[in-house]
């Protein structure tokens, strides 16, 4: 039997404020580390005791404002239960992996700073180790230091790359010496990168990325299970491919051998994944208890008893009025009113004695069954009402008409008992719980393959393989085996099961012959970049390197980067100074032109 699942549709509880302890703010302030993720942003604080040793933020990185809203009535990160509501309004201050919207990361930055129990009125007193993209644009770097230190006051910063702390954090707990060689694949919400690590130190001359990450195989989810299940296309929302993706996709072996593994019925049915989306078992008019069905259904028999009762005595009225002028007739014949049978007989469009004799036979009768009807009708008034629920009175084809018996009765509520039809039968015969549920089958290997295969969803990039390969020829044979033992998966879109194995095989294939390669997947794909911040905070807070003090922000400019083991690369933008012309060399202005004489030699050019 296929599996079954339900959605979490897990809802974000706003997080505590939190209060400062003491042993933060002596000898002197703690740092604050800070994850800025494009997808979700970790914040704490780098202290010793080992209450702190996870972040105790973690909050998507989205903003939820109306446009000329004001500044109390902004939704950030957790305050936001439900995303979907305020899809529209989201904003972030990423633009792929590179902060550009200061304004949103001021708020990002005053809602940590806030819950974390730190006040930043004045100035905040904690140095601060913030994270950020590998080869990182000089322009955002300057931005983000002339937030921090302009707005905020801070003593002092330090940037790294959140990638190469997960490197450092994984091999200090493996027991690998720092600095050490390898490669980073780091995969994130937008991106991923191919990062050579020579003597500990990134190597961003040859550092490549992918423009493919989280959000492209979530968007690629979503469409496929929207154009499978076009009925559900509300139902099926971004938040709810996010759940499918990290929760049942996986990364294929060998991905053409799995796709036909689905070709057959058996393993389909065995490894199906159903999806159950949510839905009301209330149908229309099921609202009611069965007694109160009950007793609605034996009144509208009730009204259609007296509605049929009612036409009867209608009909019974116009047959004894139609066989009382046939009778009336049929006398003038017998009295030898020849000449006026013969006329009423041509008003009435008969044609002799005999057809009228015949009326009448068919009409008395009529009138005499009506009768008796009316009898039973009546008779029937005082039986038990638990009989007239079991089973309707008998009635004429005619007079069992809910279209007549709405014009007779306008009060009638014609669709009451169509619909405790329609309930009943639904019920017997509809499912909805199989009608509101999704079935994934190749999907789950189909999305995540876009890291190996962009161009499943039409993008023209090579996947991450051929990335791999072609960083590793810019490198002589020596340095390519020091980096290819040592390869490290992190991020949080390298969670899906399978990918490790499938890379050592994608590195078999491309490798030379026995030669030796290892892959790593990290602890925590997801917050080991955050713990290894932590640590580097931890061991060089009481030192400069890799610290951007105050001073140096105001000599050196925003741009400014002490690099470390973590860091980037620092290259400043030389600005070459335009040569002088000789006649400002002699300090001698000429004169501007006139502009007749500007005219004439344009004249005379022509």
């Amino acid at each position: 039997m296929a599996k079954v699942f339900t959605f979490a549709d897990t809802r974000a509880v706003p997080d505590p404020l939190y209060t400062l302890s003491l042993e933060c703010l002596q000898p002197s302030p703690v740092p604050i580390v800070i994850d800025n993720g494009s997808f979700q942003t970790r914040a704490g604080l780098a202290c010793a005791d080992k209450t702190f040793a996870e972040p105790r933020l973690t909050l998507k990185t989205v903003v939820a404002r109306s446009r000329g809203a004001a500044r109390s009535e902004t939704q950030i990160g957790n305050d936001i239960a439900n995303l979907e509501p305020l899809r529209w309004l989201l904003k972030s201050q990423f633009d792929r992996n590179v902060v550009v919207n200061l304004e949103v990361q001021e708020l990002i930055l005053d809602y940590i700073f806030t819950h974390l129990g730190i006040s930043s009125e004045g100035s905040v007193e904690h140095p601060i180790v913030m994270t950020e993209a590998p080869c990182n644009p000089l322009h955002c770097r300057q931005m983000m230091s002339e937030l921090l230190f302009e707005c905020y006051q801070i003593p002092k910063v330090s940037y790294g790359i959140d990638s190469m702390y997960s490197f450092n954090h994984n091999n200090y707990k493996g027991g690998v010496s720092v600095p050490s060689n390898g490669l980073i694949i780091s995969s994130g919400y937008h991106c991923t990168h191919i990062l050579p690590v020579l003597e500990g130190r990134l190597d961003s001359r040859n550092c490549k990325r992918i423009n493919l990450g989280g959000s492209h195989a979530a968007s690629y989810l979503q469409r496929l299970l929207q154009l499978k299940y076009p009925v559900h296309l509300a139902a099926i929302t971004l938040s709810r491919a996010e759940e499918i993706l990290h929760g049942h996709c996986y990364i294929a072996h060998d991905y053409h051998d799995e796709m036909e593994k689905w070709r057959k019925p058996d393993f389909y049915e065995k490894e199906v994944h159903r999806m159950q989306l949510p839905f009301s078992q209330k149908l229309l008019g099921s609202t009611l208890s069965a007694e109160e069905r009950q007793e609605r259904r034996s009144q509208q028999l009730r009204r259609l008893q007296e509605l049929n009762a009612r036409r009867r005595e209608e009909k019974l009225q116009l047959d004894q009025e139609k066989l009382d002028r046939l009778l009336s007739v049929q006398e003038l014949l017998e009295d030898g009113l020849v000449d006026q049978f013969h006329k009423a007989l041509v008003e009435l469009n008969m044609d002799s004695a005999e057809e009228l004799h015949s009326y009448i036979t068919k009409l008395s009768l009529s009138v005499e069954q009506t009768r008796h009807k009316i009898m039973q009708a009546e008779a029937s008034v005082d039986v038990d009402s638990a009989d007239n629920k079991s089973e309707a009175p008998e009635l004429e084809p005619n007079l069992y008409d809910v279209d007549s018996a709405a014009e007779m009765d306008p009060e009638f509520k014609v669709d009451q008992m169509e619909t405790e039809k329609t309930v009943s039968t639904s019920q017997s015969i509809f499912n909805l719980a199989e009608y509101h549920q999704m079935y994934l089958g190749t999907e789950m290997l189909r999305v995540p393959e876009i890291l190996f295969q962009p161009s499943l969803i039409g993008e023209e990039q090579a996947g991450i393989v051929e990335t791999l390969q072609y960083v590793l020829d810019r490198y002589p044979k020596e340095q390519q085996n020091l980096m290819v033992n040592n390869i490290l998966l992190t991020g949080g879109n390298v969670s899906y099961p399978g990918i490790r194995e499938r890379l050592e095989k994608e590195l078999l294939a491309i490798r030379p012959f026995q030669s030796q390669f290892q892959v790593h997947l990290a602890s925590n794909p997801i917050l080991d970049g955050w713990y290894g911040a932590r640590n580097w905070a931890l061991q060089y807070k009481d030192q400069d390197t890799g610290w951007i003090s105050r001073t140096e922000y105001e000599e050196k400019g925003g741009e400014y980067l002490k690099e470390h083991g973590a860091s980037n690369v620092f290259i400043p933008i030389c600005i070459s100074k335009q040569t002088s012309r000789p006649a400002e060399q002699n300090n001698i202005v000429p004169s501007a032109p006139s502009f007749a004489s500007a005219g004439v030699e344009l004249l005379a050019a022509e």
